[in-house]
């Protein structure tokens, strides 16, 4: 285990080289290095994380907000030698900062997405309610701004050449960075793992909800196909939305999943039969809660059931062995908790994406 150390010399005006050659990956981690403790520059790194700190629409546990900061924490408790990408850490990774104004507006926004919910759960019509209907609207705008800056944060690191991942916040935040994807390449595909489909239609009204992430991927992005691992929780809406789109979504429930294994399959063939509904370039987007709630117990919206950890790493690698492009991921909903769990196996997924994006 690598624990923080007190100090380290700051490496400046190196080449890569010279700070690969200067940097003992076995040595503890400084409480003042980079992310997973790497001294790397945005310059010099091939592999930039985009941190979105944002849970505006939130509609049951909180926290995830936090978790970008709680993940940069519990990264420097990651050994560097990775067991399938050996080298990774040589390519350089770089945690981007996210502005503070747009952090501010989502902590408003969330204020007022609070209103309008609990509004909601006491059987109040918005639409009636000037001042709610004012606070949704601003609600929206500010999700709005969040999607916008997420794009063009994505395009200007892509257009440096680099590798780009991103860590929110809750499931809503990736869009933008879809949407580029989207303006990239014609034909790509999103390997979705969740508890939930996010296919909701604008859900309690907010049009970018964390519920409604791939049904608003969906209707904005005509070239994209869903790969849906994992699902054990979703509405009739959603269920007939992805039942109608047969050729752009496919979704592999967890019962349905362990169906098969329970009449003898094993998830080498399963991963296969996922991947081979993938089309050659592949987004990948990871909530957290897809996994057993063992694992991620404080995220936001927990769920019985779920991938294990190393299914999870074994359908990634599969992935990765199948010859196609990864262009990107995210990963969401990892809330800070009082022991660092949830954080500590958001960093080491963070590592091994990172891994499968670069490796």
């Amino acid at each position: 285990m690598r624990i923080f150390a007190e100090n380290r010399n700051i490496i400046r005006l190196m080449t890569k080289q010279e700070i690969i050659d200067s940097f003992d990956p076995n040595a503890p981690a400084v409480a003042d290095g980079g992310l997973f403790g790497l001294p790397f520059t945005a310059e010099h790194a091939d592999i930039i994380i985009i941190p979105v700190p944002w849970e505006v629409t939130v509609s049951f546990g909180s926290g995830t907000g936090e978790g970008p900061d709680a993940i940069k924490t519990a990264s420097g408790q990651v050994d560097l030698y990775h067991q399938d990408f050996p080298e990774l850490w040589k390519r350089g990774i770089f945690l981007d900062s996210c502005p503070a104004e747009l952090v501010e507006l989502g902590k408003r926004a969330k204020d007022f997405a609070g209103d309008i919910i609990a509004a909601l759960e006491e059987g109040e019509i918005i639409e009636e309610n000037a001042v709610l209907s004012d606070r949704l609207s601003k609600v929206n705008h500010a999700c709005d701004e969040m999607n916008r800056w997420v794009k063009e944060r994505a395009a200007y690191w892509k257009g440096q050449g680099k590798l780009v991942g991103l860590i929110g916040g809750d499931h809503s935040v990736p869009l933008g960075y879809l949407q580029l994807q989207g303006d990239l390449y014609r034909d790509f595909g999103i390997l979705h793992i969740d508890a939930h489909m996010d296919l909701r239609e604008a859900y309690e009204g907010f049009t970018y909800s964390h519920a409604s992430i791939f049904y608003n991927a969906m209707e904005r992005i005509p070239g994209a196909k869903l790969v849906q691992v994992g699902i054990r929780d979703f509405c009739e809406q959603e269920h007939r939305y992805a039942k109608e789109r047969p050729a752009r979504i496919s979704v592999f429930t967890d019962r349905s999943v362990r169906n098969r294994l329970f009449k003898g399959e094993n998830w080498d063939a399963i991963s296969r039969d996922i991947i081979d509904r993938l089309p050659q370039k592949v987004h990948i987007s990871l909530d957290i809660d897809g996994l057993n709630p063992s694992l991620c117990p404080n995220t936001g919206t927990p769920v019985p059931g779920g991938l294990e950890y190393e299914e999870l790493i074994y359908l990634l690698n599969t992935l990765k062995a199948s010859g196609r492009e990864i262009i990107g991921f995210d990963m969401c909903e990892v809330s800070a908790s009082d022991n660092g769990w949830d954080e500590n196996v958001g960093a080491r997924l963070l590592f091994h994406l990172c891994g499968v994006l670069a490796g």
